[in-house]
């Protein structure tokens, strides 16, 4: 391939993402109180948002569905040729419909619109064209503004998908806000994965109850030694007389007092005050803490509740979750 090829692709790849890019400007530019109108019958829904669009226009829809179905509002896709088969019955009063269609011509929409004004359900068409069908028959129509497909023949799905998705993303990220849809809400529905890692909270990873390696101040330490074993973490929590912890003992702790060390209790071995995090902290916050303070355990200890070990967390079980 040569050089002046390169340069060719090159061009071309910016000339298709100055359009869209351009389309993009021309979209927020042209939005009005319809989509203010839009979102508050989408938070008016008692049921679900039924997303629904042929072709591409069917693959945007899907992943509008998928978007607003982890963002707290339940919605789902229907394929508008198996409608026509079946899948209209997945519709019911309550729901609201999100039909999208450049043209605001595709027939194979034709029963799904007729269903939801034969059985008052609320209709947001999204098309290129104010006078298309689709629009006419929705009760709040959100138009794409005049713009040219990227493809360079007109034919080709791009400009026009792009600013739909993009609509549809500011109609999710609206509705996010006015719920007040938290990273926490957000791990609920991506417990999976990278992100969901990510999300972890602390509680979700600890070891718990009798997992937890823990003695009291006044134990012998070959007692103590005996729990650290046992227990497998390599360090063991120390609790005052009332129940809080007051230190830990760990491996640099034994070093330090080999001389005589059966002899002593953990009072006598024990760091003071030890460094402890609380079970609501992201899991990522942990492993930051752990590779600053270069240790391998944190017990965790909720700073609003009693003060007691409520749990460890050892620097394997969030490498196990995908963080690290």
């Amino acid at each position: 391939m040569t050089d002046p090829e390169k340069h060719t692709f090159l061009a071309t790849a910016q000339r298709v993402l100055s359009i869209e890019t351009e389309a993009l400007r021309l979209l927020g530019d042209s939005l009005g109180a319809e989509i203010g109108e839009a979102v508050a019958l989408l938070l008016s829904a008692k049921g679900r948002v039924i997303v629904s669009g042929m072709g591409k226009s069917g693959h945007i829809a899907r992943k509008i569905a998928a978007t607003f179905a982890s963002t707290g509002t339940p919605a789902h896709f229907v394929h508008p040729a198996e409608a026509s088969h079946g899948d209209l019955g997945m519709m019911a009063q309550g729901d609201v419909a999100l039909v999208l269609s450049n043209s605001g011509e595709t027939p194979e929409l034709a029963d799904l619109v007729a269903y939801t004004r034969r059985f008052n359900i609320p209709l947001i068409g999204v098309a290129s064209r104010a006078e298309s069908t689709l629009i006419k028959q929705s009760d709040i129509g959100l138009i794409l503004p005049k713009a040219e497909e990227a493809c360079g023949t007109g034919v080709v799905p791009t400009t026009s998908t792009t600013m739909t998705l993009a609509l549809g993303d500011a109609l999710a990220v609206a509705l996010m806000e006015h719920r007040k849809f938290t990273p926490e809400n957000f791990r609920e529905f991506h417990p999976g994965g990278k992100l969901g890692a990510q999300l972890s909270r602390v509680r979700d990873l600890m070891h718990a109850d009798h997992a937890v390696p823990l003695i009291t101040e006044a134990t012998p330490m070959s007692d103590a030694l005996i729990e650290i074993s046992q227990k497998g973490f390599g360090v063991v929590g120390v609790t005052g007389p009332d129940g809080t912890l007051s230190g830990i003992v760990t491996d640099g702790d034994l070093r330090r007092h080999m001389t005589g060390l059966l002899d002593r209790s953990a009072a006598d071995v024990m760091t003071h005050a030890p460094q402890t995090i609380s079970p609501n902290a992201l899991a990522e916050e942990a492993v930051a803490i752990m590779n600053q303070r270069k240790i391998t355990c944190l017990f965790v200890v909720d700073p609003e509740g009693s003060g007691t070990p409520e749990g460890i967390l050892h620097i394997h079980d969030c490498l196990r979750a995908g963080l690290g």
